[in-house]
């Protein structure tokens, strides 16, 4: 059967959908079967078992889009260049691209390795070096496409 979303609790993930038959069918998080999670207002198709809709499936493209999270701005890839090159060390320039746990990661071991000993450091300075020439040589297209509009890491 067909029908459209009326509303879902995102804590449960229980909602509620009415079906073109004009009834109100009940499904919970397990009978959801998209990747993209419930939203008022989506048209799905569902199998029916009493007052509980199964096998819930979207049906709406155009719903798809209204689903997923706004475009990510885009970065330039000289600003993230310069921050690699002056502030490397330090990580800045992952905290600039969004990649806040390497941006971490790279700052305490940079501060630790002054501490401890300035290997660590000057390992940090020379992945930031690399890092500062793959954003230049990178054309605008690919550095966007690799580095800011997929999801991130933890890293």
């Amino acid at each position: 059967m067909r029908g459209k979303v009326l509303g879902v609790d995102p804590k449960t993930g229980k909602g509620q959908i009415s079906g073109e038959d004009g009834t109100r069918y009940q499904f919970d998080r397990e009978d959801w079967s998209a990747k993209i999670p419930p939203a008022i207002g989506a048209e799905v198709d569902f199998e029916v078992d009493g007052k509980n809709a199964l096998s819930v499936f979207r049906t709406d493209s155009a719903g798809l889009s209204k689903i997923r999270t706004a475009p990510k701005p885009e970065k330039n890839k000289i600003v993230a260049a310069l921050l690699a090159f002056f502030l490397g060390g330090l990580g800045v320039h992952k905290f600039y691209l969004g990649y806040n746990g390497a941006g971490v990661a790279m700052a305490l071991i940079s501060i630790f390795g002054i501490i401890l000993l300035a290997i660590p450091t000057a390992i940090i300075g020379l992945i930031a070096f690399v890092e500062f020439i793959i954003y230049l040589v990178t054309d605008d297209e690919d550095f966007q496409e690799r580095y800011v509009e997929n999801e991130r890491p933890w890293f």
